[in-house]
């Protein structure tokens, strides 16, 4: 064994260090950059190596996706959101017109009416609207003599005598004359009853009537006012305010006589409703129809004026 060996502690040479010159033992490395021969010596621990990682595979990256976060995809959920409601308002919408376009095919009143018809409405209308202008303007002029100085006192006088002469004619107490219609009914008792009798009087103060009376074939008038009532009388005729008529019948109606006219000629209305149960109905108009029949004043029990 040689003296290598033997400084070596084994009985066997060690094979030189990769990177390490081999030479005779002890002798430093003549490299400037050589190691220090002491950490390099059999007895120097060595630190055991790291265990290798094993490569785990990245997720892949979805499409789309990016470095500042997930905004996408709440994006895509809003322009769901919106898309819903505004397909919900559009079958409201589309429910709403159909249901509409049903009940206007499916009215019989609409369907039955002509356009002359449409056209009398109208300007019937358009009377009402200007007679209701009139007398606005009436009442404002009035209101301006009454706070007027020197006229205040007359002008007072006259507005209660006006209004008086006005309360006078709606009541039944004073008698009328004006423009109007005399409206003659005449038929079956089923076509001139009491009910059809009233029908007309209701349409006749809709269309602005003032003054009003019914008269039957002997000649006998009653005064109609707001508290007039008609029944059908027993064997035939009609019972107006407890006095008893026999037809045919004739109301003497004052006011506007197209308007007048327009109202008992509205489909469905008065005039068809009688013809139909096979009656007759002619209006005539008049110049100068009088309402002198008379109405007894009425005493009020309870009613009392408001201070």
């Amino acid at each position: 064994m040689s003296e290598e060996h033997r400084e070596t502690g084994t009985g066997w040479p060690q094979p030189a260090e990769p990177g390490r010159p081999s030479g005779p033992a002890g002798e430093p490395d003549p490299r400037p950059d050589a190691p220090d021969p002491d950490e390099l010596s059999p007895l120097a621990p060595v630190e055991p190596a790291a265990p290798e990682q094993e490569d785990v595979p990245e997720p892949a990256e979805e499409p789309g996706a990016s470095a500042a976060g997930a905004e996408p995809a709440p994006v895509s959920r809003r322009l769901t959101s919106a898309g819903a409601m505004i397909a919900v308002l559009l079958a409201l919408l589309g429910f709403t017109l159909v249901v509409q376009l049903k009940t206007t095919s499916t009215d019989p009143t609409l369907a039955a009416t002509r356009e002359e018809d449409l056209v009398r409405i109208s300007s019937d209308l358009d009377s009402r609207e200007r007679r209701l202008r009139q007398d606005i303007e009436a009442l404002e002029e009035s209101q301006r003599q009454l706070r007027s100085g020197e006229q205040g006192r007359q002008a007072a006088l006259e507005e209660a005598t006006r209004r008086a002469d006005e309360l006078g004619i709606l009541a039944g107490t004073l008698p009328a004359v004006g423009p109007g219609l005399s409206v003659r009914f005449e038929g079956p008792e089923k076509a001139v009853e009491s009910e059809r009798i009233l029908d007309a009087v209701q349409e006749l103060r809709g269309a602005g009537a003032e003054a009003m009376q019914i008269a039957g074939a002997d000649g006998t008038a009653v005064r109609i006012i707001a508290s007039t009532y008609f029944v059908d009388a027993p064997g035939g005729g009609l019972v107006v305010d407890g006095r008893r008529l026999s037809g045919p019948y004739v109301i003497s109606v004052i006011g506007d006589p197209a308007t007048l006219r327009t109202a008992l000629n509205i489909p469905g209305g008065v005039v068809a409703s009688v013809e139909e149960a096979g009656g007759n109905v002619t209006p005539v108009d008049s110049e100068a129809v009088e309402v002198s029949q008379l109405h007894a004043p009425i005493k009020l029990e309870h009613a009392r004026p408001v201070s």
